[in-house]
């Protein structure tokens, strides 16, 4: 990264720009334009904010931008491979605690649960119960009363 600084300010000095006049042109804080030429990478939180400054700075001097993005590029590549693999793992896992899962529902649709709850369980049981022993007591009453009038009916024939 020092590099890619470093031929940013030759460029710079070479076309008798200073760095507030460059700051003031490009729209962009003489700090920033400071630590990009000192290849002070660790100023900036975000690589793409750098990406797009040094992009704009490269432009603004008449330089190749592609040819120093594709060098900061393989800086970054190089830099971000020597990080540990299990370091990498470590803070996705960090980052995944702390990220609610987040689900995509309609808002005009309720949520449904996959399964019963245990008062909804219950609910079904005691229903089903109901249910079965409703019918017992109607085949019970349907029985008893056709013994009733069969009884009825032979003494009434008795009778007469």
């Amino acid at each position: 990264m020092f590099e890619i600084g470093n031929s940013l300010k030759v460029a710079r000095e070479s076309s008798g720009v200073s760095i507030e006049e460059a700051s003031k042109d490009i729209n962009i804080k003489a700090v920033i334009l400071e630590n990009i030429e000192n290849g002070n990478i660790g100023c900036f939180k975000d690589i793409f904010e750098l990406r797009d400054y040094l992009t704009t700075y490269a432009k603004y001097l008449g330089l190749d931008y592609e040819k120093i993005i594709d060098e900061f590029n393989e800086y970054m590549f190089e830099y971000t491979s020597k990080i540990p693999l299990k370091e990498i793992e470590k803070q996705v896992m960090e980052q995944n605690k702390e990220k609610p899962e987040e689900k995509i529902v309609s808002p005009y649709s309720k949520p449904t649960k996959k399964y019963p709850t245990k008062l909804n369980l219950t609910i079904y049981i005691v229903t089903i119960l109901l249910v079965i022993l409703i019918m017992i007591w109607s085949v019970f009453q349907i029985t008893a009363s056709r013994l009733s009038t069969k009884e009825e009916n032979i003494v009434e024939g008795s009778v007469l």
